[in-house]
């Protein structure tokens, strides 16, 4: 009997209320525990699905008693990490020069252990508001802030990404990105879907996982991935709701129009037994009633069936 592959270990890390918990929240679309959200106690595990493989996320509460208990456990908290995800509350400037140092701590213990896991940098809190209204001053925090953990940090492996809860397609899309480098299988998703998009005569079409991760993309322009993703939130939202009030089934679908355009939004299930992915196509022309039936379509969820299978 084969043996089921170990779980890929991601860990979540930074100081206490950077915005560990509440991103993993907002990936669970679990909007409304993140207004009463309480400070993450030790080390908080979860398992879930990416493309048939198992995670097992480590979300470590980031008070300073717990990171001294960390430290000194390594074994117990940083071994067999294969992602690190640090985050960085940007708007606690008081606090910076705390969260580097404690980024050089974690690295420490990734050296004693012998183990060199991207750390991908969550400058976090870079909500969209802000942004427009302070954007020259937000693009000057952001750079003295990595500026600071370059001269300070020496590690090879750093990466930048700036998020905010209240731009989900931020957190969606750097999350993807980053869980997706695990399986090769991915980059076959997302030929698959950037082909039949163009044979569907789509302007857009993402392919959503139920962690609300991306497991494939295409975007005919800037114009369709804008509208896209600055709607995917809204229709995962609704659809959450149409099935909590026991209003939605399997085989139904959302048909939006807006701006000119048509949005089409589709719960899907490749295999038995397994969680739910979401089909996002955005289409200049009017669509039939039963869009989602014609072949083309059929075609393509076999296909993207047939390679999760792999």
């Amino acid at each position: 009997m084969k043996q089921k592959p170990a779980a890929r270990k991601i860990l979540f890390t930074g100081l206490d209320n950077a915005g560990k918990t509440s991103i993993i929240l907002a990936l669970q679309r679990k909007f409304s525990k993140i207004v009463r959200i309480e400070p993450t106690r030790g080390a908080e595990r979860h398992t879930f699905k990416l493309l048939g493989n198992d995670i097992s996320e480590w979300d470590l509460g980031g008070q300073k008693t717990y990171r001294i208990s960390y430290l000194k456990n390594p074994n117990r908290f940083f071994d067999r990490t294969e992602i690190a995800i640090y985050v960085i509350d940007i708007l606690n400037t008081s606090r910076i020069p705390e969260s580097i140092s404690y980024l050089s701590d974690v690295i420490e213990q990734f050296k004693i252990l012998k183990i060199d896991p991207p750390i991908n940098i969550f400058l976090h809190k870079c909500d969209p508001l802000i942004f427009k209204n302070k954007k020259d001053e937000t693009r000057n925090l952001i750079n003295n802030i990595v500026e600071k953990i370059e001269s300070q940090v020496k590690y090879r492996k750093l990466h930048y990404f700036k998020t905010s809860i209240y731009d989900l397609y931020s957190i969606m899309r750097t999350m993807s990105k980053i869980l997706l480098e695990l399986y090769p299988k991915s980059q076959i998703i997302e030929k698959t879907v950037e082909e039949f998009a163009k044979k569907l005569n789509c302007e857009g079409l993402m392919i959503v996982d139920n962690n609300t991760l991306i497991i494939g993309s295409y975007f005919e322009n800037k114009t369709s991935k804008f509208l896209l993703k600055k709607s995917i939130s809204y229709f995962l939202t609704l659809n959450d709701s149409f099935l909590e009030i026991g209003l939605g089934e399997r085989d139904d679908q959302i048909l939006a129009y807006k701006l000119g355009k048509y949005f089409l939004f589709k719960q899907v299930m490749f295999q038995e037994n397994t969680l739910p992915y979401y089909v996002f196509m955005l289409k200049g022309s009017n669509p039939i009633d039963l869009y989602f039936m014609k072949k083309e379509f059929i075609v393509f969820i076999e296909i993207l069936n047939d390679i999760l299978k792999i």
